[in-house]
C-alpha cells in the first residue's frame, strides 16, 4: 500500500492534468448516440412478451403431444359415447347406476376382509371384460354385437351388484336381529 501512495505521489503532475477537449467531444457524442439527443433508451417488450408467448406454446403443445401418444390411459378403448349420442345418453345411465351402487356397497360394512376381497376381483373381472369390449369396439366401430354386448354388460353388473347389496342388506338384518335376540336373552 506504501508503494502505491509512493507512486502517487512521484507522479502527481500526471494525475492532476486535464483530458484534452477532444476527450470532453468524444464523449458528449456517445453520450448523444445513447440517449438519442438528451432521451431515454427505450426498450421494447415486444420482442420479451413475444419469446415468453413461444415458449409457453411450445411446451403447451409438446404438453398435450406427449400426453395424447403416452399417457392417455383410453387410446386403445372406444366408449359408446364415441359411437353416437343415442349410446352415450344409455352409457351415462348405465354408469350413474353402477356409481350408485358401488357407493352403497362401500357403506355397507362386511366384517369379513375374505368377502371384501373377493368382492373387489369380480367387480374387477367385470370390469377387464368392459375394457376388453372397449378394445373391440376401437377396432370395429360398426359392429352392432360389440355394442349390445356392451350394453348387455352393463345390465348384467346392474343385476349383480343389486343381488351383492340384497344379500348384503339381508346378511347385516340377519346379524342384527340376532345380536338383538342375544340382548334381550341376557
Amino acid at each position: 500500500m506504501k508503494n502505491i501512495e509512493e507512486l502517487i505521489r512521484s507522479n502527481r503532475d500526471f494525475f492532476e492534468e486535464e483530458p484534452s477537449k477532444s476527450h470532453f467531444e468524444r464523449f458528449e457524442r456517445k453520450l448523444e448516440l445513447r440517449f438519442h439527443a438528451g432521451g431515454a433508451v427505450k426498450r421494447s417488450i415486444v420482442p420479451y412478451l413475444l419469446k415468453a408467448a413461444v415458449i409457453t406454446l411450445l411446451v403447451t403443445l409438446s404438453s398435450l403431444w406427449t400426453w395424447d401418444h403416452f399417457l392417455r390411459p383410453d387410446r386403445n378403448r372406444m366408449t359408446l359415447g364415441d359411437v353416437s349420442p343415442q349410446y352415450k345418453e344409455v352409457e351415462n345411465y348405465y354408469i350413474h347406476q353402477v356409481n350408485l351402487m358401488e357407493s352403497e356397497i362401500k357403506t355397507i360394512d362386511l366384517n369379513n376382509p375374505e368377502q371384501k376381497e373377493m368382492l373387489k376381483k369380480e367387480m374387477k373381472s367385470m370390469d377387464s371384460v368392459y375394457v376388453q369390449l372397449q378394445k373391440d369396439l376401437k377396432a370395429n366401430p360398426d359392429d352392432e354385437r360389440i355394442i349390445n354386448a356392451m350394453i348387455e354388460h352393463y345390465q348384467t353388473k346392474v343385476e349383480v351388484m343389486n343381488y351383492i347389496i340384497n344379500q348384503l342388506k339381508a346378511i347385516r338384518n340377519e346379524n342384527q336381529n340376532t345380536s338383538g335376540n342375544e340382548k334381550v336373552s341376557i
